[in-house]
């Protein structure tokens, strides 16, 4: 079970994080948590792009049954 705690934050980011929620068929706070998630991965591999973490954390998210197997092309000796 998860817990949740109010905080403040500047009317302008909630604003955003509004918009860009509806678009992502995500609540605001849901919204908030992704970017914090994006943030602290691009922090923790700076040498990654932001748009490869989001993708990654995406994938992460998706349920094993529905994933597509890796299949390789050739085999290499």
């Amino acid at each position: 079970m998860t817990t949740s705690t109010s905080i403040r934050i500047d009317q302008t980011l909630y604003d955003q994080a509004r918009a860009e929620a509806m678009a992502e068929h995500r609540t605001i706070a849901g919204q908030v948590e992704y970017w914090a998630k994006v943030g602290r991965a691009a922090l923790d591999n700076p040498d990654l792009p932001a748009s490869f973490i989001a993708e990654s954390l995406a994938s992460m998210a998706e349920p094993r049954e529905e994933a597509t197997p890796f299949l390789r092309r050739s085999r290499r000796a």
